[in-house]
């Protein structure tokens, strides 16, 4: 049994918490997938390549509108393809190589499980470490539903590797993963078909945002709204739902590929973080506190495995917490979670920060709130938009920002000033009139 300073479970923004504050501790690294983690390898950045090149086939297929005559004349998906993972894997594998070549380091392919505490077993081995971080993210939700594990199917894992685009796909879910990928997918030629055990998109989105978005989505593909799906089936090379139509009839939805993209779990369970004394809430969250100290002595845990909010900026600011703490456990870090912002590379994009207005009214708050159009600024009408908007909620008493909420192109990117004046405790009125706004440009619909 080997014994490490350091055991790091997940190489993606746990791997970040090795500095040369740690040259001369023995570390441990076990990874049971790709190095980098899902942002690197199945997340972010591979969709976001993916979403860039969609929005330039949009572009090219919506602006006759001003007066510009150009066409989308079909996607190389292969070469698409290719593109994006020729740059990602060669550094999923250079991390790995890194690590593998440091001397302190040792890099443990296989899934750990915890048999004790800080004690886990790693394929035939069982190590033990002084300290422990818990950094193994999540994995895609997979529904009850008859049939679905044997017809084939893919996940945000694997959709982006596809051989061939499909001439049709159903994404089941409306949320960020599902209208992201789906619309990427649709952008490039495919018939895309969305269905929604709801009525809407991106349902924990401030209302006026997620309306403004469903209306979106719902003219450019076929989006079934309330539909249940009773049990999945392969005809051929067909993968076919049987679908629970308004009026409780039964339909059959058909297509050459489905993308299940209903949520993900994290990987808690995975591990057998109970056999180290850890322990997770009601949905499987690893408990932290503030300082990101698990309820087991000596382990410390971050990203997707115990946040809630899955996001790479989040994991990113924790692996730094954690990183401080390992090594000054006199003076700890504490995480700040008070503003946290998202994005939603769909088309049209969502950003947001902060409250939305019905979690202001759960917290009886007293707000004011104000949605301007895009076409109320030059740049707006410039880019001829009439759907894009911004929204702003302030408190009523101080005028400071409460949630910021964008739809539309560059939403982002906008947010980020929005982003700071919560930061910085800025009011309203500072944030419009204490600063300079570059005139014409988009972000002079936030000063408005």
């Amino acid at each position: 049994m080997r014994h490490f300073d350091l055991l790091i479970i997940g190489a993606g923004s746990g791997n970040s918490v090795i500095g040369p504050e740690h040259d001369d501790w023995d570390i441990a690294i076990a990874e049971h997938g790709l190095f980098g983690g899902t942002c690197l390898n199945v997340g972010c950045i591979p969709s976001k390549m993916f979403v860039y090149a969609a929005e330039v086939a949009e572009l090219a297929a919506d602006s006759e509108r001003l007066g510009v005559h150009t066409s989308f004349d079909g996607a190389d998906w292969p070469a698409i393809r290719d593109r994006i993972f020729g740059r990602i894997d060669p550094i999923a594998a250079g991390g790995l190589d890194y690590r593998m070549g440091l001397p302190n380091v040792t890099v443990y392919t296989g899934t750990a499980r915890f048999t004790g505490p800080r004690t886990v077993a790693v394929g035939d081995e069982t190590i033990t470490a002084d300290k422990v971080v818990v950094a193994a993210g999540a994995h895609p939700a997979i529904p009850a539903i008859e049939g679905l594990e044997s017809c084939g199917y893919h996940t945000s894992d694997t959709i982006m590797r596809l051989d061939a685009l499909p001439e049709r796909l159903v994404v089941l879910g409306g949320g960020y993963i599902a209208a992201e990928l789906g619309s990427v997918v649709g952008a490039f030629g495919s018939q895309v078909t969305f269905v929604l055990r709801g009525d809407t998109f991106l349902r924990r989105e401030d209302n006026e945002i997620r309306e403004r978005f469903t209306t979106a989505y719902s003219r450019r593909f076929d989006v079934r709204m309330n539909t249940p799906v009773l049990a999945v089936r392969r005809d051929g090379p067909e993968v076919v739902l049987v679908v629970q139509g308004d009026q409780g009839e039964r339909t059959e939805l058909r297509a050459d590929e489905l993308l299940v993209a209903t949520g993900r779990i994290p990987n808690g369970d995975r591990l057998d973080v109970a056999a180290g004394g850890i322990d997770t809430d009601s949905v499987g969250y690893v408990v932290t506190d503030d300082q990101l100290r698990t309820t087991a002595e000596g382990v410390w845990a971050l990203g997707d495995v115990t946040n809630p909010v899955q996001l790479k900026h989040v994991a990113n600011h924790e692996a730094r917490v954690v990183r401080h703490n390992l090594s000054h456990p006199d003076d700890p870090a504490r995480v700040d979670h008070r503003f946290i912002p998202h994005a939603v590379f769909g088309y049209p994009q969502v950003a947001s920060v902060g409250l939305t207005e019905r979690e202001c009214r759960e917290r009886s708050l007293p707000y004011r709130s104000h949605v301007q159009p895009f076409s109320s600024a030059a740049y707006g009408w410039a880019m001829e938009d009439t759907e894009s908007a911004v929204k702003v909620i302030a408190h009523a008493e101080t005028r400071r920002l409460l949630g910021a909420h964008i739809i539309g192109p560059q939403a982002s990117t906008l947010i980020q000033q929005l982003i700071q004046g919560m930061h910085f405790d800025l009011t309203v009125d500072q944030m419009a009139r204490h600063q300079y706004y570059i005139h014409p440009a988009l972000p002079e619909v936030v000063e408005q």
